[in-house]
């Protein structure tokens, strides 16, 4: 028999929270839903543009009457609780039905704190918090009327340009000097008003208002200093508060909301309670993205998973007021001990503030351009030291090179068959469909429906600006905790220490001990689970080949018809006749149809037969090549150039040293494909300084660069030390890939690694710690021992393995 869930409040959060519970647990909970207003779920966040007329009510309808009737939900809508029995866990409506429960969920929300001062019952006076409220504002509204809006925040900014977009003559009235002052600092906020004006919205401000005029009904307003304007219309946007009545009237504990822990229980264990209504570690909400948090938590503990804890939200803003672009983030204030960094370009309308700390970002302000605000957030949420980087970061990240960004507002005016993701095809209105028809909010869910931005993320900012501009007003960023995916609530970070302090060694255990959602995980999980245990027990875990991509399961690249890529590994990219004239045997008996040089200085058979596969590993073993595991996340190639044997600007043995690496890391997985090179000379003719390691020789020794991408997002290296020998380039090479492999997140590559965690911090582990670095290099040089056995020698033995490249033979 199912228990019983009774919601009270048909909103964003506790629609959301019962989303998440049906994914978990669909069939544990018979599920009642009251709501006040007489309709299903809609989004709130876009009333601001049904009340400009870009959009109409039916559209922002989130979950319409199917949804609940599909999902086996009884809707009681129009229809408000009045009381809650907490000893018979018995709820009572307006309308007089009384239901039992089992659990609880509060979503009461909140309601438009309104001035008490004269006049504010008038005939005229209305507040802004739902479609009720947008409908009488509609109906008073007509060409040539005056409307006052009191409150300068993001909600009255918005109804202001609603109304002016229906004709009437708009005067924002604010009780300080800088508009939206808990988003914008004092000159963002006064670049705003300038914009706002030169559209024609009018400015009163500061100003206290003392009465509103008029009977019955509001014919104008009057501030403190006696000064009086006329108005037909005013609107009360001056904040919210906690609808937290019923759940006093209960007698469950409240302060300025209802009290919940971090499992969003109430003092009640039968009670939970989500959304703007609840107060957590003295925190009130009001953004979208925290609610969604806890709606997640909430769900995992309804469910009876237990384990997901809310322990509150880092969240960044991203505004969109009246189509102008705005972000904030954290303690955009600075204060004591906190350093500014700012930009200013007002030709262009553009405003960049970061408040640093140590040189870790505290808070950032954005105006005019903020596409580089989720890169900005990131770095602040991991508290990256940006030290390496700090002179040139209010440039932003298309300063190092990321082609996914661009000018402002780029996104938005593009048209639907734009481009946005290169890596996986995804054209711009492929996401604004899915924000629409998905109902999606935050990035997290776009890249889940539509994949855009989740491979090499150089897409985020556009991505992020449809979003804005496709929702509207009030858009909250990445939410301050990310996980792994869908199957867990535990971080990358999170997993891998528990792998370690639990000694997990197979997939399985790992996923029973950290209480996975699903029983087999997914193509998500299952990759980084295989990859982080086989980094952290090199000799004990035994590498799961179902748990790896296609090309890592085949030991060859798959190609769009079918067929397969192989490429021997040519140490250093030095061949020499015996070994080309085995290839081109190869290719001869295989009948390969294209004989490629890459840029990675090796040789690529390309168009081969799955069937194939086993014979020409085995004859190209047999001439003395192994796997270039040219489809692994591991170590690719090792780029060299001729060196000073026969390059008259050589400085070193570039060839010979590149060789070395090369045998030396060969055979190595990583959490992303990794790319070395060895120029012997500042010519670079090896092109090391957009490799994730590169060495570039020189007269007096050898320079270590790191960190550097030459592919959709390119970025040149960061120098890491110089030294005086080739022993020490081989210590220092492989310090470097055993600390990438230990502690960046699998598919992070070193680029987007290092800036998150900061060069000083790489430099600190790797240059100034001696012993920490020698430590390091031998943890790789014994993982070695484990990993540098030829896969192709490997299974081109194994019969098994074979018959199952064989094609299927169907009886006749």
């Amino acid at each position: 028999m199912k228990e019983k869930l009774v919601l009270v409040g048909n909103g964003m959060a506790g629609v959301r929270t019962l989303e998440e519970l049906l994914k978990l647990a669909p069939d544990k909970y018979d599920i009642s839903v009251f709501g006040e207003e007489p309709h299903g779920n809609y989004n709130r966040i876009l009333l601001s543009p049904v009340l400009a007329g870009d959009k109409s009510f039916a559209e922002i309808v989130t979950h319409d009457a199917d949804w609940y009737r599909k999902n086996g939900i009884t809707l009681y809508k129009g229809d408000k609780i009045v009381a809650i029995d907490r000893k018979k866990r018995r709820v009572q409506s307006e309308n007089g039905v009384e239901l039992e429960y089992d659990r609880l969920l509060l979503a009461t929300g909140s309601k438009p704190f309104i001035l008490p001062i004269p006049g504010h019952d008038l005939d005229g006076v209305i507040g802004f918090r739902d479609i009720h409220d947008v409908n009488r504002m509609l109906q008073a509204a007509a060409p040539g009327k005056h409307a006052v809006v009191i409150g300068g925040g993001l909600l009255g900014l918005e109804a202001a340009n609603g109304l002016k977009k229906r004709g009437m003559t708009v005067t924002v009235v604010h009780l300080l000097d800088t508009l939206m002052e808990r988003q914008l600092d004092k000159a963002a906020a006064d670049l705003l008003k300038h914009e706002l004006e030169s559209t024609g919205l009018r400015f009163h401000m500061p100003a206290q208002t003392e009465a509103i005029l008029g009977e019955p009904c509001v014919t104008g307003i009057r501030f403190k200093d006696g000064i009086e304007l006329t108005a037909d219309l005013v609107v009360m946007s001056v904040g919210i508060k906690p609808n937290i009545e019923l759940a006093k009237s209960c007698g469950i504990y409240c302060e300025r909301g209802i009290i919940v822990s971090d499992t969003l229980q109430t003092f009640d264990p039968a009670i939970y309670a989500v959304g703007e209504c609840v107060q957590h570690r003295g925190s009130l909400f009001g953004l979208v993205a925290p609610l969604f948090e806890q709606a997640r938590v909430c769900s995992n503990h309804l469910a009876e998973y237990g384990i997901a804890r809310y322990q509150g939200s880092i969240t960044s803003t991203k505004l969109k007021v009246t189509g102008i672009d705005l972000f904030s983030a954290g303690e955009f204030q600075g204060g004591e001990n906190h350093e500014t960094l700012t930009l200013q370009d007002p030709a262009r309308g553009i405003y960049k503030k970061l408040v640093l700390q140590d040189n870790r970002i505290k808070g950032a302000v954005l105006y005019g351009d903020t596409v580089d605000g989720a890169w900005y957030f990131q770095l602040m949420r991991e508290s990256a030291d940006i030290s390496a980087f700090r002179e040139s970061i209010l440039f932003g990240q298309a300063h190092v090179g990321d082609s996914g960004y661009g000018n402002e507002n780029k996104a938005v005016n593009l048209p639907d068959s734009a481009e946005i993701c290169g890596c996986n095809g995804v054209c711009k209105g492929d996401v604004v469909k899915a924000i629409v028809e998905k109902k999606l909010y935050t990035l997290e869910e776009v890249r889940a429906h539509t994949k855009a931005s989740s491979s090499c993320g150089s897409c985020t900012g556009l991505v992020e600006q449809i979003l804005a501009s496709t929702l509207g007003g009030d858009y909250s960023t990445a939410p301050s905790k990310q996980a792994l995916c869908a199957c867990t609530a535990l971080t990358h970070d999170e997993v891998r220490a528990a792998i370690s302090s639990a000694a997990y060694q197979t997939i399985r255990d790992a996923m029973a001990g950290m209480e996975w959602k699903t029983p087999d995980g997914c193509s998500s999980c299952r990759p980084a689970l295989n990859y982080y245990l086989l980094c952290r027990w090199p000799g004990e875990y035994r590498d799961d080949a179902q748990s790896r991509f296609i090309n890592e399961r085949t030991h060859a690249n798959i190609q769009k018809d079918g067929t397969y890529s192989v490429v021997p590994r040519i140490w250093g990219g030095v061949t020499n006749s015996h070994e080309l004239r085995a290839i081109a045997d190869v290719a001869d008996k295989y009948e390969v149809p294209t004989v490629k040089i890459t840029g990675g200085q090796r040789i690529d058979l390309l168009g081969i037969k799955k069937q194939d596969l086993p014979g020409i590993w085995r004859d190209l073993n047999q001439a003395g090549f192994v796997s270039g595991h040219a489809y692994g996340k591991s170590l690719r190639t090792v780029k060299t150039c001729v060196g000073k044997d026969w390059c008259r600007f050589g400085t070193q043995d570039s060839t010979g040293l590149g060789i070395q690496v090369e045998k030396m890391t060969w055979g190595s997985w990583t959490p992303h494909k990794f790319k070395i090179a060895v120029s012997g000379c500042p010519r670079n003719c090896a092109e090391a300084t957009i490799k994730d390691l590169g060495v570039v020789c020189v007269d007096s020794g050898y320079e270590i660069h790191v960190g550097g991408n030459g592919g959709i997002k390119v970025r040149v290296t960061d120098l890491l030390v110089k030294v005086a020998t080739e022993a020490e380039v081989l210590e220092y090479t492989g310090a470097f890939m055993q600390l990438y492999r230990e502690e960046a997140r699998y598919l992070e590559r070193t680029a987007p690694w290092i800036e998150r965690v900061g060069l000083a911090y790489v430099k600190h582990r790797i240059v100034d710690d001696r012993r920490g670095r020698e430590a390091l290099y031998q943890g790789f040089v014994a993982a070695q021992q484990n990993a540098q056995i030829d896969p192709w020698a490997e299974l081109a033995g194994n019969t098994e393995y074979c018959r199952q490249l064989a094609p299927l033979t169907l009886p006749v």
